[in-house]
């Protein structure tokens, strides 16, 4: 009885570990994958600008993230402009690496520490690559799960150096508690700070809102992100991800 109660206890608790799949609504490095596990997310972005004469325009972004082992990820990124329209609409293929250094697994939750490594590709023969490196940070517990990450991308030859943080906090409003078997919808709200630097510029902070609507194989999640170091964008969010 004692030896099946124990395996009954395993399975909650690898449960609740591996169901932390909320991450933040900007940044896609901190998402745990499984061995052959894939992840496909689309994110659609449209920025109003507050200077009138700045242009809105509209982004999408396909991203892709495989496991190679459980401390193994390949993260895949290509964003595209909807608008304006004219050249130079595909932005530029971002690889990146992830690997798992340091984990901590508890009954109520994770501590997991990834570092980065990768390149940017450019898509059109007149731009330059760069390469980056940064690291993730990841503490879930019960209802709160709490993601740092930090990227730095040196461009090599005519392109700029840039970089960007996120510190995001995701907070399971439904259900209040989790079911003791099995996997049940979750809602939660996203909270967020996140800054952007691009070389001759100064550093653009934003804070981010939003709600995810987390189920075992598909998130549907969107936010307002808003500048609030020069209070000229607005972003408008909306993300769906599939889980393989």
């Amino acid at each position: 009885m004692a030896k099946s109660n124990s395996v009954y206890a395993i399975f909650i608790w690898f449960g609740m570990i591996s169901s932390a799949d909320s991450m933040g609504l900007r940044s896609f490095v901190a998402l745990p994958v499984e061995k052959d596990g894939a992840v496909i997310r689309f994110v659609y972005e449209h920025v109003k600008a507050s200077d009138m004469a700045s242009e809105n325009s509209e982004h999408l972004i396909a991203n892709v993230a495989y496991g190679l082992s459980a401390k193994q990820t390949l993260l895949l990124g290509l964003p595209y402009r909807l608008s304006p329209s004219g050249s130079d609409r595909q932005g530029d293929v971002s690889v990146l690496y992830r690997h798992i250094v340091w984990q901590n697994d508890r009954f109520s939750g994770t501590d997991r520490l990834g570092l980065l490594a990768g390149v940017i590709a450019p898509t059109e023969s007149d731009r330059d690559a760069a390469v980056q490196a940064g690291f993730v940070f990841t503490h879930f517990k019960n209802r709160n799960e709490i993601d740092v990450d930090v990227l730095y991308q040196a461009g090599m030859n005519d392109r700029k150096n840039s970089a960007r943080y996120d510190v995001s906090w995701q907070f399971r409003l439904l259900p209040s508690e989790r079911a003791e078997w099995g996997l049940t919808p979750e809602l939660n709200s996203v909270l967020e700070l996140n800054g952007r630097w691009r070389e001759g510029n100064s550093t653009v902070h934003q804070l981010t809102v939003g709600l995810q609507w987390v189920h075992q194989k598909w998130v549907l999640e969107g936010g307002i992100a808003k500048d609030i170091s020069n209070g000229h964008e607005s972003r408008y969010i909306m993300s769906t991800r599939f889980h393989f």
